[in-house]
Order: structure tokens, then sequence, then C-alpha cells
């Protein structure tokens, strides 16, 4: 079992050495920032995962991506009455039929992401695996913080080591695309926070190969590559979407991620976790694969309301109905309900509700608010894992010098995977580390967070 890493103090830095540094790299950031409207606190070094973890997330990504072959196998043997037909009315619902239509075609068949990103949380017991991202903001930001931290005066005075190396994200993210002659990348304005990221990563890459787009860009050509940095709920706002599914089934140009909403849902998760599909995770993942994933992802459910029978019981909650929910006490609501997926509410950390954190009354809303809407946009909800304090430390601009807060983490390691499925595999390109201050349930990129790139 991997355990987060001790919280051991690095050596204090000089004052000048922290003033160059923090300087360096504030003087590096891009004249319209990385992120719109967005800023952060800018930590002086990378976040130090640990030899043991940084190993451990090193072999993960070929794990994930067994999973999302299983569980793409898993949906296609449910729509052909192989598997329980539950599985694909899940994942199926509240989706257009045209959108289930270009999920569903033959060109599609085995292709999957080639950006997998996993939320980790650092435990006390090591780290929860909560989410799974296949259209993840962070590429180009990461990319940027590898480059320069890298290059900053830091690096020159004292060794330094970083997961994916100086340009592993960059080099990554190229990988996927394979021979294309050209790669666009298209950003809907619902994305439009992540436009400055994208946009520097292609001058990085090249910007004759690489450039950004609009939701209503119409000039791919044939052999050209296109990245969907847009959401599927959001194709009534992306104008070229028709188009590029269907130039894309036809082979004309290369697409990624497919058109697959099912591959999007968190309840990918609570399907690993139901009790009729053990057989088949442990035949598709191998038990080895399944025990990791056990240990790492906090036990889900999908909150489906159809009625149980007078005998049975929702496992481990004990309850005959999900209506029971709203009236556990909050010291039994060490629990976190969210969005699955298709939904203007399943990103950013909204749509997210923590139990412990709520009132009776707003928790039993949420509750309410999941069970109305699982025809339209079903809910899972999830063990809450523990996230365990750390120390961090961050620059503070007025103050010209370090300052020290106790913060719970999440680290987003990005896997790139290149190659014909199913014989593609998975790489790791580097790790954002995120550090909210304690006293945050949620931890995500916000103005008190400090983001750094991840040490071995």
């Amino acid at each position: 079992m991997s355990h987060a890493p001790a919280s051991q103090p690095a050596a204090p830095l000089s004052a000048a050495l922290c003033a160059a540094q923090a300087a360096y790299l504030r003087g590096q950031m891009p004249a319209g920032g990385l992120f719109a409207g967005q800023r952060w606190r800018m930590a002086l070094r990378p976040f130090a995962l640990g030899p043991a973890l940084a190993r451990e997330l090193e072999s993960l990504g070929r794990v994930l991506l067994q999973f999302y072959q299983a569980a793409n196998l898993l949906y296609r043997r449910s729509r052909a009455g192989e598997m329980p037909e539950w599985v694909a009315r899940w994942l199926d619902a509240g989706k257009p039929a045209e959108l289930l239509a270009w999920q569903n075609h033959p060109a599609w068949r085995k292709e999957l992401p080639r950006v997998i990103r996993p939320d980790l949380l650092l435990t006390e017991e090591g780290f929860s695996i909560t989410e799974l991202d296949s259209v993840p903001g962070g590429i180009g930001l990461t990319a940027w913080l590898q480059q320069s931290y890298a290059a900053a005066p830091l690096a020159a005075a004292q060794p330094l080591s970083l997961v994916g190396g100086e340009r592993g994200m960059a080099e990554g993210f190229a990988s996927i695309f394979g021979e294309a002659s050209r790669v666009r990348i298209i950003v809907a304005e619902e994305a439009a926070t992540y436009r400055p990221e994208m946009e520097w990563l292609a001058a990085a890459l090249g910007q004759e190969r690489f450039s950004v787009h609009d939701a209503r860009f119409e000039g791919v050509e044939r052999g050209e590559a296109v990245y969907r940095f847009f959401e599927l709920f959001d194709l009534a706002n992306v104008p070229c979407a028709p188009g590029l599914f269907a130039r894309a089934a036809r082979g004309e140009i290369l697409l990624t991620p497919p058109p697959k909403p099912a591959l999007e849902e968190k309840s990918l998760l609570a399907l690993f976790w139901n009790p009729h599909l053990q057989d088949y995770w442990r035949r598709e993942l191998g038990e080895g694969f399944q025990a990791r994933l056990r240990r790492h992802v906090p036990y889900t459910w999908m909150v489906d309301p159809a009625p149980l029978p007078p005998h049975a019981a929702i496992p481990r909650l004990e309850i005959g109905s999900w209506g029971e929910l709203k009236r556990l006490s909050q010291r039994q609501r060490q629990l976190v309900l969210k969005v699955s997926g298709f939904s203007e509410l399943a990103w950013g950390a909204r749509g997210v509700h923590v139990g412990h954190d709520l009132s009776a009354a707003d928790w039993s809303q949420a509750v309410d608010r999941a069970l109305a809407d699982f025809a339209r946009a079903p809910y899972i909800l999830q063990e809450y894992a523990h996230p365990r304090v750390v120390e961090a430390e961050y620059y503070d601009e007025e103050r010209g010098e370090p300052v020290k807060m106790a913060a719970r983490v999440r680290l987003c390691p990005y896997y790139f995977v290149s190659g014909d499925f199913p014989q593609a595999r998975a790489r790791l390109g580097g790790v954002l580390a995120t550090l909210c201050p304690a006293d945050k349930k949620i931890i995500h990129g916000m103005a008190d967070a400090v983001l750094a790139p991840g040490a071995p």
C-alpha cells in the first residue's frame, strides 16, 4: 500500500534566492495568464511526492487504461444484451439520440480517450481516486510549470527532478496525435477559462503544427487532427462538432477524445463497485489490477431511485431506499453526492455536495434533486475520502517572503495514450499538485490554492 509523503520540512532558502525564484516564475507567466480570470499562490519549489508514490503513479496509467478498455467493453456488451441491460441504461441516461448514435458508431468501437487524468486525494492511508477526467484542464498549465521550474534559479542552485522532466507534458500531449500533419485544438466558450493555457501550449509545441480555434472553426483539412476541448453536453454551442464527428467517422481526420459520453461518466466508478459486476472486473482487469483499484477508489453508488424489494438494502449504507439517505445524521453523512457526467454542473467542483458539511435541510434538498434528476443527469454517491493535512509553502508577494500554511492536497497525474487500440500504451507526462487551505472541504483550483509541479 502506498503512503502519502512525509511532511518533512525542506532546507530553508535564502531571502535572495526566494526573491529571484519568485521573480523568475512571475516573469515567465504569459501576459494574459494561463487561466482566464483565475490566479493562484506561487510555490517556490515543486511538490515532493516521495519515491514510493512517484513509482506508483508511474505505473497507475496502465491500470487506468485497462479500466477504460474494460468499461468500454462492458458498455458494448450491455447494449448487445450480453451483460445486464441496466449498465447501458445508466450510462445512456439523459443523452440525446444523435449523440448515442455517434457513441455507438463502428468507427469508435475500440477508441478510448487519449488523455487520462485521475483526481487523487492524499490521505493518511495513501491516496483515493475520486474521479477520472478525459477532457481535463491543466495540461498547458502543468507543461508551463514543468518548463518554468526546470529553468528557474532554484534548479541551478540545487538538484531538481520533476515527474516527466522538463517537457513530459508537452511531448506527451503531442504524442497522442500520431503522424497528423496539423493539430487543431477546438476550445468551446464554455471552456474559455482554459483557452490561454492551450494557446501557450500550442506556441510551445510550434504553431506551424498546433493551433487553437473556437467552436465555429471549419478549416480542418484531410489528414489533420482535432483535440476536442469541449464537453459533449455543450454540443448545441459547438457548431463545428457535427461536421467534425462525421469526418472523423469517415476516417478523413483524427478526433480525440472520441464522442463517447459513457466513458466520461463518474458512474463508471459505481459500476466498478457494483456487487453484480465483480466477476466481470476480475476477468477483464485481472485480480491484481482489480485489487489495486479497490484499494484506491472510494466505494461508490449509483443513485438510482428504482424501489428495492422489502427484504433488500443498499450495500454498506444498509438503508432500504435512497429517501432514507436524507435522515442520516451528520456523523453518518461522511459522503459526497455529485453529478455523474452529462451536465453543466459536472466539472469545476460544481454539483458536488459534501454530506457532513451541509445542514440537514441542505443535504435533504441535494438528495431530492439527485433522485429527481436520475433520468436526465444521474448522480453518484461516494464515501468521503478524508484528505491528510500537510505543510505547504507559498511566496507572499506583498510580504516578499515564503509563508507556510496547513493544506490538503489533490494530485492530478496526466497520462497520454499513444498507439493503436488495443495495443496503445499510457505514459505519465507530469503531475499537478493543488494544495488548498486545510479548512476547505472541496479541493480544486482557487485563488487561495498553491499550484506546483510534482517531483519524485
